[in-house]
Protein backbone atom coordinates (compact mmCIF):
# COMPACT_ATOMS: atom_id res chain seq x y z
CA UNK A 1 0.00 0.00 0.00
CA UNK A 2 1.12 3.44 -0.64
CA UNK A 3 2.12 5.30 2.21
CA UNK A 4 -0.40 8.22 2.65
CA UNK A 5 0.93 11.10 5.08
CA UNK A 6 -0.92 14.38 4.71
CA UNK A 7 -3.61 15.23 2.82
CA UNK A 8 -3.57 18.91 0.81
CA UNK A 9 -6.66 20.76 0.65
CA UNK A 10 -6.44 23.80 -2.25
CA UNK A 11 -8.70 26.93 -2.02
CA UNK A 12 -9.04 28.97 -5.01
CA UNK A 13 -10.30 32.38 -4.46
CA UNK A 14 -10.86 35.49 -5.53
CA UNK A 15 -13.23 38.16 -4.72
CA UNK A 16 -15.23 36.06 -2.34
CA UNK A 17 -14.75 38.43 1.31
CA UNK A 18 -18.24 37.61 1.93
CA UNK A 19 -18.16 33.66 1.81
CA UNK A 20 -14.57 32.85 2.47
CA UNK A 21 -14.42 32.44 5.89
CA UNK A 22 -17.31 30.13 5.77
CA UNK A 23 -15.05 28.06 3.53
CA UNK A 24 -11.98 28.45 5.83
CA UNK A 25 -14.37 27.73 8.94
CA UNK A 26 -15.55 24.12 7.76
CA UNK A 27 -12.55 22.91 6.50
CA UNK A 28 -10.60 23.91 9.60
CA UNK A 29 -13.35 21.83 11.59
CA UNK A 30 -12.60 18.51 10.16
CA UNK A 31 -11.84 16.21 12.23
CA UNK A 32 -9.00 13.46 10.02
CA UNK A 33 -6.63 11.16 11.47
CA UNK A 34 -3.85 12.46 9.24
CA UNK A 35 -2.83 16.18 9.56
CA UNK A 36 -3.35 18.25 6.56
CA UNK A 37 -3.12 21.94 5.23
CA UNK A 38 -5.02 24.47 3.70
CA UNK A 39 -3.46 25.68 0.69
CA UNK A 40 -4.63 29.08 -0.65
CA UNK A 41 -4.45 30.71 -3.99
CA UNK A 42 -5.57 34.05 -3.27
CA UNK A 43 -5.85 35.76 -6.75
CA UNK A 44 -5.25 39.76 -6.38
CA UNK A 45 -8.96 40.27 -4.82
CA UNK A 46 -10.25 43.42 -5.47
CA UNK A 47 -12.20 43.54 -2.40
CA UNK A 48 -11.32 42.09 1.28
CA UNK A 49 -10.90 38.65 0.45
CA UNK A 50 -7.00 39.34 0.44
CA UNK A 51 -7.21 40.56 4.33
CA UNK A 52 -10.02 37.88 5.39
CA UNK A 53 -7.10 35.18 3.90
CA UNK A 54 -4.37 36.76 5.70
CA UNK A 55 -5.77 36.85 9.09
CA UNK A 56 -6.61 33.20 8.65
CA UNK A 57 -3.30 32.40 7.50
CA UNK A 58 -1.92 34.37 10.86
CA UNK A 59 -4.17 32.21 13.40
CA UNK A 60 -3.42 28.95 12.08
CA UNK A 61 -0.33 29.13 10.43
CA UNK A 62 0.37 25.40 11.38
CA UNK A 63 -2.59 24.84 8.86
CA UNK A 64 -2.37 27.22 6.36
CA UNK A 65 -0.71 28.01 3.43
CA UNK A 66 -1.14 31.52 1.14
CA UNK A 67 -0.40 32.09 -2.17
CA UNK A 68 -1.11 35.84 -2.84
CA UNK A 69 -0.79 36.20 -6.20
CA UNK A 70 1.04 39.80 -6.76
CA UNK A 71 -1.81 40.15 -10.33
CA UNK A 72 -4.47 38.04 -10.97
CA UNK A 73 -4.18 35.17 -12.64
CA UNK A 74 -7.55 33.66 -13.26
CA UNK A 75 -9.00 30.21 -12.40
CA UNK A 76 -7.32 27.46 -14.40
CA UNK A 77 -4.00 29.20 -13.41
CA UNK A 78 -4.54 29.80 -9.84
CA UNK A 79 -6.04 26.27 -9.38
CA UNK A 80 -2.76 24.35 -11.02
CA UNK A 81 -0.49 26.16 -9.28
CA UNK A 82 -2.03 25.91 -6.15
CA UNK A 83 -2.01 21.92 -6.91
CA UNK A 84 1.88 22.19 -7.43
CA UNK A 85 2.97 23.59 -4.22
CA UNK A 86 0.45 20.89 -2.25
CA UNK A 87 2.67 18.63 0.15
CA UNK A 88 -0.46 15.95 0.61
CA UNK A 89 -0.52 12.61 -1.51
CA UNK A 90 -3.92 13.32 -1.46
CA UNK A 91 -5.79 16.45 -2.38
CA UNK A 92 -9.01 18.24 -2.29
CA UNK A 93 -10.52 20.83 -2.58
CA UNK A 94 -13.51 23.33 -1.88
CA UNK A 95 -14.02 26.70 -3.59
CA UNK A 96 -14.10 30.35 -1.95
CA UNK A 97 -17.73 30.13 -2.06
CA UNK A 98 -18.96 26.78 -1.37
CA UNK A 99 -18.57 25.03 2.15
CA UNK A 100 -18.48 21.38 3.32
CA UNK A 101 -21.49 20.30 5.86
CA UNK A 102 -19.73 17.07 7.03
CA UNK A 103 -17.27 17.98 9.60
CA UNK A 104 -15.88 13.47 8.86
CA UNK A 105 -15.51 14.33 4.89
CA UNK A 106 -12.04 14.37 4.62
CA UNK A 107 -11.80 11.10 7.37
CA UNK A 108 -14.20 8.80 5.42
CA UNK A 109 -12.83 8.99 1.99
CA UNK A 110 -9.63 9.00 3.54
CA UNK A 111 -10.40 5.71 5.25
CA UNK A 112 -11.12 4.56 1.78
CA UNK A 113 -8.71 5.67 0.07
CA UNK A 114 -6.53 4.14 2.64
CA UNK A 115 -7.80 0.48 1.45
CA UNK A 116 -6.99 0.09 -2.17
CA UNK A 117 -4.28 2.11 -3.89
CA UNK A 118 -6.35 1.51 -7.14
CA UNK A 119 -8.74 3.46 -6.21
CA UNK A 120 -7.87 7.18 -7.58
CA UNK A 121 -10.87 9.50 -6.18
CA UNK A 122 -13.77 9.19 -3.72
CA UNK A 123 -16.56 12.11 -4.60
CA UNK A 124 -19.82 12.48 -2.56
CA UNK A 125 -23.68 13.61 -2.48
CA UNK A 126 -24.28 17.53 -2.59
CA UNK A 127 -26.52 20.14 -2.51
CA UNK A 128 -27.12 23.36 -4.63
CA UNK A 129 -27.07 26.42 -1.61
CA UNK A 130 -29.22 29.56 -2.62
CA UNK A 131 -27.20 32.35 -1.39
CA UNK A 132 -29.67 34.70 -1.42
CA UNK A 133 -32.55 32.28 0.41
CA UNK A 134 -29.83 30.95 2.32
CA UNK A 135 -31.27 27.53 1.71
CA UNK A 136 -30.02 23.92 0.43
CA UNK A 137 -32.01 21.95 -2.06
CA UNK A 138 -30.90 18.46 -3.33
CA UNK A 139 -28.60 18.17 -6.10
CA UNK A 140 -29.67 16.20 -9.17
CA UNK A 141 -29.38 12.55 -9.58
CA UNK A 142 -25.67 11.75 -9.45
CA UNK A 143 -24.94 9.53 -13.08
CA UNK A 144 -22.88 6.58 -11.48
CA UNK A 145 -24.83 5.97 -8.64
CA UNK A 146 -22.76 2.81 -7.83
CA UNK A 147 -20.67 2.92 -4.73
CA UNK A 148 -17.56 1.44 -6.90
CA UNK A 149 -16.89 2.24 -10.85
CA UNK A 150 -14.49 1.43 -12.99
CA UNK A 151 -13.32 4.95 -13.97
CA UNK A 152 -12.61 4.19 -17.87
CA UNK A 153 -16.20 3.98 -17.92
CA UNK A 154 -16.86 7.48 -17.23
CA UNK A 155 -14.32 9.31 -19.43
CA UNK A 156 -16.98 9.52 -22.32
CA UNK A 157 -19.72 11.26 -19.35
CA UNK A 158 -17.09 13.50 -17.75
CA UNK A 159 -15.96 15.15 -21.31
CA UNK A 160 -19.88 15.33 -22.27
CA UNK A 161 -21.38 16.10 -18.96
CA UNK A 162 -24.08 19.01 -19.34
CA UNK A 163 -26.55 19.28 -16.23
CA UNK A 164 -24.10 18.20 -13.41
CA UNK A 165 -21.00 17.24 -13.28
CA UNK A 166 -20.50 13.43 -13.56
CA UNK A 167 -17.08 13.77 -10.29
CA UNK A 168 -18.19 17.00 -7.84
CA UNK A 169 -14.82 17.95 -7.64
CA UNK A 170 -15.07 20.09 -4.38
CA UNK A 171 -16.78 17.15 -2.82
CA UNK A 172 -13.54 15.19 -4.00
CA UNK A 173 -10.30 13.53 -2.11
CA UNK A 174 -7.66 12.48 -5.14
CA UNK A 175 -4.34 10.93 -5.29
CA UNK A 176 -1.65 13.82 -6.14
CA UNK A 177 0.64 11.99 -8.19
CA UNK A 178 -1.97 10.74 -10.58
CA UNK A 179 -2.86 14.14 -11.20
CA UNK A 180 0.91 15.55 -11.62
CA UNK A 181 1.42 12.70 -13.69
CA UNK A 182 -0.78 13.26 -16.11
CA UNK A 183 -0.28 17.51 -15.71
CA UNK A 184 3.78 16.70 -16.95
CA UNK A 185 2.70 14.43 -19.49
CA UNK A 186 -0.28 16.60 -21.38
CA UNK A 187 0.52 20.14 -20.03
CA UNK A 188 -1.27 21.48 -22.79
CA UNK A 189 -4.62 19.89 -21.83
CA UNK A 190 -4.33 21.99 -18.36
CA UNK A 191 -2.67 25.71 -19.43
CA UNK A 192 -3.53 28.09 -21.89
CA UNK A 193 -5.23 31.02 -23.53
CA UNK A 194 -8.31 28.48 -24.02
CA UNK A 195 -8.58 26.31 -20.73
CA UNK A 196 -11.97 27.80 -19.02
CA UNK A 197 -11.70 24.56 -16.71
CA UNK A 198 -9.92 22.51 -14.33
CA UNK A 199 -12.19 20.18 -12.83
CA UNK A 200 -12.68 18.07 -15.96
CA UNK A 201 -9.14 17.78 -15.98
CA UNK A 202 -8.75 16.28 -12.76
CA UNK A 203 -11.88 14.04 -12.90
CA UNK A 204 -11.07 13.00 -16.51
CA UNK A 205 -7.38 11.77 -15.30
CA UNK A 206 -8.06 10.28 -11.90
CA UNK A 207 -10.78 8.38 -14.00
CA UNK A 208 -8.59 6.92 -16.60
CA UNK A 209 -6.25 5.56 -14.10
CA UNK A 210 -8.34 3.89 -11.26
CA UNK A 211 -11.19 3.09 -9.57
CA UNK A 212 -13.65 6.27 -8.31
CA UNK A 213 -16.10 5.42 -5.25
CA UNK A 214 -18.91 7.57 -4.83
CA UNK A 215 -20.40 8.05 -1.25
CA UNK A 216 -23.49 9.24 -1.33
CA UNK A 217 -23.79 11.44 1.92
CA UNK A 218 -23.42 14.83 1.34
CA UNK A 219 -20.44 16.66 2.46
CA UNK A 220 -20.97 20.04 0.03
CA UNK A 221 -23.13 22.80 -0.31
CA UNK A 222 -22.51 23.94 -3.91
CA UNK A 223 -23.24 28.27 -3.77
CA UNK A 224 -25.36 29.31 -6.43
CA UNK A 225 -26.85 32.82 -7.51
CA UNK A 226 -23.68 34.30 -7.42
CA UNK A 227 -22.14 35.29 -11.05
CA UNK A 228 -19.28 33.52 -11.35
CA UNK A 229 -16.64 32.37 -14.25
CA UNK A 230 -18.63 29.39 -15.43
CA UNK A 231 -22.27 31.35 -15.24
CA UNK A 232 -21.09 34.98 -16.23
CA UNK A 233 -23.96 37.24 -16.91
CA UNK A 234 -22.64 39.04 -19.47
CA UNK A 235 -23.86 37.17 -22.28
CA UNK A 236 -20.74 37.74 -24.61
CA UNK A 237 -18.63 36.05 -21.61
CA UNK A 238 -21.50 33.32 -21.42
CA UNK A 239 -20.75 32.42 -25.15
CA UNK A 240 -16.50 33.26 -24.73
CA UNK A 241 -16.63 30.25 -21.78
CA UNK A 242 -19.49 28.22 -23.15
CA UNK A 243 -17.49 27.67 -26.40
CA UNK A 244 -13.88 27.42 -24.63
CA UNK A 245 -15.16 24.83 -22.49
CA UNK A 246 -16.58 22.43 -25.47
CA UNK A 247 -13.64 22.88 -27.11
CA UNK A 248 -11.63 21.60 -24.33
CA UNK A 249 -14.01 18.45 -24.11
CA UNK A 250 -13.61 18.55 -27.75
CA UNK A 251 -9.34 18.31 -28.13
CA UNK A 252 -9.42 16.26 -24.80
CA UNK A 253 -11.83 13.18 -26.51
CA UNK A 254 -9.39 13.64 -29.74
CA UNK A 255 -6.95 12.92 -27.76
CA UNK A 256 -7.39 10.01 -26.75
CA UNK A 257 -9.79 8.91 -29.19
CA UNK A 258 -13.48 9.05 -27.50
CA UNK A 259 -15.52 9.05 -30.11
CA UNK A 260 -19.35 7.63 -30.06
CA UNK A 261 -22.46 8.64 -30.56
CA UNK A 262 -23.00 10.64 -27.21
CA UNK A 263 -20.15 12.77 -28.19
CA UNK A 264 -21.72 13.41 -31.60
CA UNK A 265 -24.81 14.47 -29.64
CA UNK A 266 -22.88 15.85 -27.07
CA UNK A 267 -21.58 18.61 -30.05
CA UNK A 268 -24.86 19.07 -31.57
CA UNK A 269 -26.38 19.93 -28.56
CA UNK A 270 -23.75 22.56 -27.71
CA UNK A 271 -23.74 24.10 -31.55
CA UNK A 272 -27.30 24.53 -30.77
CA UNK A 273 -26.95 26.55 -28.11
CA UNK A 274 -24.28 28.46 -29.08
CA UNK A 275 -26.21 29.48 -32.14
CA UNK A 276 -29.28 30.22 -30.01
CA UNK A 277 -26.94 32.46 -27.80
CA UNK A 278 -26.26 34.03 -31.19
CA UNK A 279 -29.39 34.23 -32.10
CA UNK A 280 -30.33 35.49 -29.12
CA UNK A 281 -27.82 38.50 -29.00
CA UNK A 282 -28.21 39.56 -32.51
CA UNK A 283 -25.05 39.18 -32.79
CA UNK A 284 -23.56 38.20 -36.20
CA UNK A 285 -19.57 37.57 -34.94
CA UNK A 286 -21.10 34.98 -32.55
CA UNK A 287 -23.21 33.40 -35.07
CA UNK A 288 -19.71 33.06 -37.50
CA UNK A 289 -17.94 31.72 -34.59
CA UNK A 290 -20.82 29.16 -33.80
CA UNK A 291 -20.37 27.72 -37.66
CA UNK A 292 -16.96 27.49 -37.10
CA UNK A 293 -16.93 25.58 -33.88
CA UNK A 294 -19.20 23.53 -35.43
CA UNK A 295 -16.90 22.45 -38.48
CA UNK A 296 -14.29 22.28 -35.55
CA UNK A 297 -16.11 19.98 -33.49
CA UNK A 298 -17.37 17.59 -36.62
CA UNK A 299 -21.02 18.37 -35.54
CA UNK A 300 -23.45 16.97 -38.06
CA UNK A 301 -26.82 19.17 -38.72
CA UNK A 302 -29.99 18.03 -37.85
CA UNK A 303 -33.09 20.10 -38.17
CA UNK A 304 -32.49 22.40 -35.24
CA UNK A 305 -29.35 23.69 -36.64
CA UNK A 306 -30.51 24.12 -40.23
CA UNK A 307 -33.11 25.98 -38.80
CA UNK A 308 -31.67 28.16 -36.66
CA UNK A 309 -28.69 28.88 -39.40
CA UNK A 310 -31.62 29.87 -41.50
CA UNK A 311 -33.01 32.39 -39.96
CA UNK A 312 -29.90 33.80 -39.16
CA UNK A 313 -28.32 33.92 -42.44
CA UNK A 314 -30.71 36.47 -43.56
CA UNK A 315 -30.78 39.98 -41.24
CA UNK A 316 -34.86 40.26 -42.15
CA UNK A 317 -35.63 36.88 -41.41
CA UNK A 318 -33.47 37.06 -38.19
CA UNK A 319 -34.99 40.58 -37.17
CA UNK A 320 -38.73 39.24 -37.52
CA UNK A 321 -38.06 35.86 -35.64
CA UNK A 322 -36.79 37.77 -32.91
CA UNK A 323 -39.58 39.88 -32.88
CA UNK A 324 -41.98 37.00 -32.81
CA UNK A 325 -40.17 35.46 -29.68
CA UNK A 326 -40.52 38.74 -27.86
CA UNK A 327 -44.00 38.40 -28.63
CA UNK A 328 -44.44 35.09 -27.60
CA UNK A 329 -42.85 35.87 -24.51
CA UNK A 330 -44.79 38.49 -23.73
CA UNK A 331 -47.91 37.11 -24.09
CA UNK A 332 -46.50 34.06 -21.65
CA UNK A 333 -46.39 36.92 -19.41
CA UNK A 334 -49.75 38.52 -19.85
CA UNK A 335 -51.64 34.88 -19.50
CA UNK A 336 -49.60 33.76 -16.17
Amino acid sequence: MKAISMISVIVATYNQERTIGRTLDSILCQKCHLPFEIVIGEDCSTDGTGDICKNYARRYPEKIRLFSNPQNKGLVDNYFDCLMECRGELIADCAGDDFWVDDQKLEKALRIMESNDRITLVHTAWQSYNEQTQTASDSPRQPFPAPVTDGKTMLEAILTQTDMPVIQLCTSLYRADVIKDAYHTHTALFRGPDIVCEDLQVAFFEAMNGIIVYLPEVTLNYSQGENSISSPKDIRKQFDFFKKATTQSYVMAETFGIRSEATESFFRQRTFAMLMHAFRAHDVQMRSEAVDCQKRWGAKENTAIRMIKAITAHEPSWTCALALRQGVLRLKQVCR
